[in-house]
């Protein structure tokens, strides 16, 4: 521990702000840190062949990690979500014990989990570059003076150096910003897709249907607007479902005749099951990439059981032909939403043939003793759901448990400010017994509506892929909550130092 402490003492950090920034502070803060960050989304990373790749394809990870493969961004937040998990994985498991609740505790938590950031950003930086993610010449050097160096090492320091910023932007969001860098990163790359993939593919092959005449011109222009239309009706749903809520009432104990009433969102995690949930499946495809070289030895079997990997070629909106290492079969793959593109022809394969494969579409797995049987893509979309649920109401009631949001925690607060439950003892014993009826219930119902909302969208090729969707709605909500509680405690300036304290 003491020379983790040395290390950790030579991790740079944000200072944290003498008083809480005013909220005009925080959409300035929050204004520079998304110029920066979309000027490394759009600016391609020296030595990548960003024509060769197709985001399509690799459109459910771009959203997940809220960045763009062959851009400065491609690693994106996926090292910050990944030392989430792996950190939160082993204070669940009692590896390493550490009380958030204290100060001191919580900050050195943090300043781990920003150094295992740092770490993953290394590994998946060279994973990107080398493992086909991103298109290069390996063996391509290129001259410094001097020296040779290769353009593989250069791809690398600059993909690693990008994602150690966006660590550090998260940082930055966190303590001077409006929300996290993480829920910024996401809206903000849902919505630059969602306007992208509108302009590029499903206005132009609307165009198309109705150009081509016929007596279906106008159904084919109208099938070419499905994407968007699901996407529209996921996040009806999701709005929906954001606003409901069960509210228990409160009596303050001290004074007689206050009141007020406690309320337990339907959705108590938010979307956060869902991006932990499909960080860890998309991260399994992305770390396991390796495996692709595997094709001799008394392994090899063993990795293509676990996954399978094959080198797919598309149609970009500009038309050329672009390749990409795909994950295609074996076990990871039956767990991912790695499915076909249903957007409308000439860019997707269009949703009849879209359909059509997954009820009678098959992929390969090879069992580890031997021999390959065919699985059907129906099965793929079942080992999907029940995956993703399974791991939402996992991650869902874990995170209630790490955040201080359980039934303990709710009471213990409600007791220190003086709030207690009408018609019952002010005993923190009994308010939890109370909330234990509610709040475990709600968390992995709501970490399953969550997840059906997610494979529903998934599965409609909703524009902007449903997950996208999903994320940004709850992300949207979440920036209105904090700009509404920012909003008041602007005018009560005492109030605001004390719960900044």
């Amino acid at each position: 521990m003491s020379i983790l402490d040395t290390i950790l003492a030579a991790v740079p950090y944000i200072k944290k702000p003498e008083r809480p920034p005013s909220f005009r502070e925080k959409l300035k803060w929050t204004l520079i840190v998304m110029v920066v960050y979309f000027a490394m989304f759009s600016t391609p990373a020296f030595g990548v062949n960003t024509s060769s790749i197709s985001q399509t394809q690799l459109q459910v990870l771009n959203i997940i990690f809220a960045a763009r493969v062959g851009t400065l961004i491609t690693v994106g937040i996926g090292p910050i979500v990944l030392s989430s998990i792996v950190l939160q994985l082993l204070q669940g498991a009692g590896l390493i014990s550490m009380d958030l609740n204290d100060p001191q505790s919580k900050g050195k938590f943090q300043s781990i989990q920003k150094l295992a950031a740092i770490v993953i950003a290394l590994v998946e930086s060279v994973i990107f570059t080398l493992y086909g993610y991103v298109p290069i010449n390996p063996a391509a050097t290129i001259a410094i003076g001097a020296l040779q160096v290769s353009v593989a090492a250069i791809v690398i320091l600059q993909l690693a150096i990008s994602a150690i910023v966006v660590i550090f932007l998260d940082e930055i969001m966190v303590k001077y910003g409006i929300t996290s860098g993480i829920n910024l990163f996401i809206a903000g790359g849902v919505s630059y897709s969602v306007i992208a993939s509108t302009a590029q593919i499903i206005l132009p092959s609307a165009a198309a249907a109705i150009s081509a005449g016929g007596a279906s011109a106008l159904a084919n222009a109208a099938l070419a607007f499905g994407p968007l239309i699901f996407a529209l009706v996921v996040m009806l749903i999701s709005i929906y479902a954001y606003d409901m809520k069960v509210e228990l009432p409160l009596a303050f104990s001290q004074f007689r005749g206050v009141g007020g009433r406690l309320p337990i969102p339907f959705l108590y995690v938010s979307v956060l099951p869902v991006i932990l949930a499909t960080s860890l499946i998309i991260s399994l495809t992305v770390w396991f990439s390796f495996l692709s070289g595997v094709h001799t030895g008394p392994f090899a079997n063993f990795a293509h059981f676990l996954a399978t990997y094959s080198i797919q070629s598309s149609a970009s909106s500009t038309g050329k032909t672009v390749s990409s290492t795909v994950i295609t079969g074996g076990l990871f793959y039956l767990m991912s939403p790695n499915f076909p593109a249903p957007y409308p022809e000439p860019y997707g394969i269009g949703y009849s043939a879209y359909f059509n494969q997954l009820i009678t579409g098959t992929s390969n797995l090879t069992l580890p003793w031997g021999g390959i049987v065919l699985v059907p893509e129906w099965i793929h979309v079942l080992v999907y759901s029940l995956t993703l649920i399974i791991l939402c109401v996992i991650f869902g009631r874990f995170w209630i448990e790490m955040t201080g949001q359980s039934p303990k925690n709710v009471a213990d607060q409600l007791q220190d400010i003086g709030w207690q439950i009408p018609g019952f003892r002010r005993d923190p014993r009994i308010i939890e017994n109370v909330l234990n009826k509610y709040i475990p219930t709600i968390t992995i119902l709501g970490s399953i509506a969550v997840a059906a909302l997610a494979i529903l969208a998934t599965l409609t090729g909703a524009v902007g892929s449903g997950m996208g969707i999903l994320l940004t709605v709850g992300i949207m909500y979440m920036i209105y909550q904090q700009l509404e509680r920012d909003n008041m405690l602007e005018g009560y300036g005492k109030l605001n130092e004390f719960l900044s304290s």
